[in-house]
């Protein structure tokens, strides 16, 4: 498969770039800085982008498979509310003109429903320095919903997917959809790694066009 990959780079997209290169998937790195892709491999294109420049960006995307976002501006980013939204819809819109048909977003947890109605980021203890990029993440997620054009997915982490619970790679995972999926001990956690390996089996057989999903152990 031919995957273009925006966010190589960061936490997930890393993580990610490895997957699909040890799977045999020919990939375009999409990146604001080629020198950070430390991956080497005859599989692996690095292009350099800013998501905000569309022509440019639909121009790498054209004769992908799927394009595969990891987009983040960083979540120590005073501004991550409005450049998540504004980079997610122009990522979103690059697609459609580079002829691309799939969309795979890795989004939040923030949108899962811990009981019915109830999201988990508005529930009393959700972290207040991470809410602003949980919200965006929320937000374009219901903007998601109404795509019609593109075959979208969007996979939202299990709670506890962070750098903390990475390091392993167990080779399994639970699959969920709209509610988070939790072990035996009332925690949902997933290290990165096992969440790239569900993000690529998706993409090698699709169980979720135009639907969200999320994994956890």
């Amino acid at each position: 498969m031919k995957v273009a990959l925006i966010g190589a780079t960061g936490f997930v997209g890393s993580h990610l770039l490895t997957e699909l290169i040890n799977r045999g998937h020919e990939v375009t790195a999409i990146v604001r800085s080629p020198g950070k892709v430390t991956a080497e491999s005859p599989q692996l294109k690095i292009a350099e982008s800013d998501v905000f420049d569309e022509e440019k960006l639909s121009g790498l995307l054209a004769g992908n498979d799927v394009v595969l976002s990891a987009y983040n501006p960083g979540w120590t980013n005073p501004d991550i509310y409005a450049e998540f939204l504004k980079g997610s819809a122009a990522i979103q819109s690059a697609t459609k003109k580079s002829g691309v048909k799939r969309y795979f977003v890795v989004g939040g947890a923030g949108s899962l429903e811990v009981a019915p109605g109830v999201q988990l980021i508005d529930t009393p203890g959700f972290p207040e320095e991470i809410k602003p990029g949980a919200n965006a993440a929320r937000e374009y997620y219901g903007i998601l919903k109404n795509e019609t054009e593109l075959e979208w997915t969007v996979i939202s982490p299990a709670i506890e997917m962070h750098q903390g619970t990475a390091g392993i790679r167990k080779g399994v995972y639970r699959i969920g959809e709209n509610s988070p999926v939790f072990d035996e001990n009332g925690r949902s956690v997933i290290s990165v790694e096992d969440m790239s390996m569900a993000i690529v089996d998706e993409l090698e057989n699709p169980k979720f066009i135009n639907k969200r999903f999320t994994t956890a152990y």
